[in-house]
Order: C-alpha cells, then structure tokens, then sequence
C-alpha cells in the first residue's frame, strides 16, 4: 500500500484477535510494498492512537483503519460512530474486516460511513486473497493527508 513515492502507506489495524491480526500483517506484507502497520486490540486503544495519548504520544496519522467489530471495551461499531463522528478523523478511510456477516452489521456500519465491509471468511486461503485484493486497491486510492472532511 503506497501512498505516493516518498512513504508507505500506514494502516492502523484495530483487531482484538492475536491470530487474526498476524494474518492480516502476513496477508498485508505479502500484497503491499512496505505498508506500515500499526496493530491495537480495542476500540479504546485506537481512539488514544489517533488522538495521539499516551502511550500513542508519537503516533502517527493513518492512511486507513482495518476495524474488527467484535472486541471488548469499545467495540468496532462504537469506535465506527465516534471516528466518522470526529471532524478531524472522518476522512480516514475505515474498512470494517469482521467474521460477522450479520446483515444488521453491515447496515449500521454503512450507515455510519465505513468505506467498506468485508466478512473474514472462514478459510485462511480466502482470507489471505481478500487482503491482497483490498491492499491492491488501496494502493490505487488517494486519501487526504491531515484533517481532510
């Protein structure tokens, strides 16, 4: 996932799942020349990384958020509704990657303006080529680099 010729695209994973999360680095380092992934396993932790709290004090604005919406605290539809409710983070992308296919999930998560859906299927195959298929995508896509709306 490149941004453009001078740096890597940075992706904030927010995915409560250990496993999961290594998969989807695997999936990414695979798909993408030098993505930047940064891995946090709540809600919480990704509200304090984007506003830049401790222990986030240096983090670093994402070009995307790969969102679980199943995870303890604050849960993904929770964190969905306060970024895309934030000014100055409703322009980064969110891509919700759950192993929900509820129809209800994918309403409220379009309806609180995810940028897409995707169900984590079942078979690791499956799940390693729809994270090189979003990387190639993102890799075309530009996004606003600060505060855009």
């Amino acid at each position: 996932m490149k941004r453009d010729d001078t740096r890597p695209g940075r992706i904030l994973l927010v995915e409560d799942s250990p496993a999961d999360a290594r998969l989807t680095e695997e999936a990414l380092k695979e798909a993408s020349a030098g993505a930047d992934l940064t891995w946090v396993d709540d809600g919480a932790k990704a509200l304090a990384y984007l506003h830049g709290e401790a222990p986030y004090t240096d983090a670093v604005r994402p070009d995307l958020i790969l969102l679980d919406l199943n995870m303890p605290r604050l849960d993904g539809r929770a964190f969905l509704e306060r970024v895309k409710g934030e000014p100055g983070l409703a322009s980064i992308p969110v891509v919700v990657l759950t192993s929900s296919d509820s129809e209800a999930d994918i309403l409220h998560s379009y309806q609180h303006r995810a940028n897409a859906y995707i169900t984590k299927p079942a078979n690791l195959d499956a799940f390693m080529e729809d994270l090189k298929t979003l990387s190639l995508f993102w890799e075309a896509v530009r996004t606003p680099r600060r505060g855009g709306q």
